[in-house]
C-alpha cells in the first residue's frame, strides 16, 4: 500500500460536535462538488464536496457508537452523528473499496482541491457557479458536459 520509507500523512476530522472522530492516511482518490438531489437535501446546501479514500486508508477513532447508517438508495448509505447531526460518510455498493467523506467535516489540509462538478446538470436553478472546473451530468451524475445544461434533472441516481 504505502512505499517503504515514505511517510503517511494522517488526516483528522470530526462531527460539528466532536463525538464521531476519524482519520484517514493521503493520498485521496478524489475532490468533488456534488449537485445531487439528495445531496443537497441531506446536506441542506446547494452542493456538498466530497472527497474518497481507500476503504482500508479510513478508520474511525470515536463515537462509533453515536453513528446512524441510513440507507438512501438501493445501493448507498449515508451515514451521521447522532448527537448534532452532521451528515459524514457515503459508502456506494457500487465501489466498496471506497470511503466518500464530507470535506467540510476535516481538521487537516488534503493532497487536492476539488476537481469538478457532477451531477451538474441536476444543480439546484439558485447556485451560481463561476469556476471552470469541468461539469458533468446526466443518468449516471458523470457524463462530460459540453456546455451548462438547461435542463434542472431531479433523479435521485446518486447514493
Amino acid at each position: 500500500m504505502d512505499e517503504p520509507g515514505k511517510k503517511t500523512e494522517l488526516v483528522r476530522g470530526s462531527c460539528f460536535c466532536g463525538t464521531v472522530r476519524f482519520e484517514f492516511a493521503l493520498p485521496t482518490l478524489f475532490c468533488g462538488h456534488c449537485h445531487c438531489s439528495m445531496c443537497r437535501r441531506m446536506h441542506g446546501a446547494g452542493y456538498v464536496t466530497w472527497i474518497g479514500v481507500p476503504t482500508p486508508r479510513f478508520s474511525l477513532t470515536a463515537g462509533q457508537d453515536q453513528l446512524t447508517v441510513f440507507a438512501s438508495s438501493e445501493h448507498g448509505k449515508r451515514s451521521f452523528c447522532n448527537t448534532c447531526g452532521s451528515s459524514l460518510f457515503c459508502q456506494s455498493s457500487k465501489h466498496p473499496e471506497i470511503m466518500d467523506i464530507v470535506l467540510a467535516n476535516l481538521h487537516d489540509t488534503i493532497d487536492r482541491k476539488p476537481q469538478a462538478h457532477y451531477y451538474f446538470s441536476d444543480r439546484a436553478d439558485w447556485t451560481a457557479i463561476g469556476d471552470s472546473l469541468p461539469r458533468f451530468g446526466g443518468e449516471t451524475g458523470t457524463e462530460p458536459l459540453a456546455t451548462e445544461s438547461a435542463s434542472h434533472m431531479t433523479t435521485e441516481k446518486h447514493a
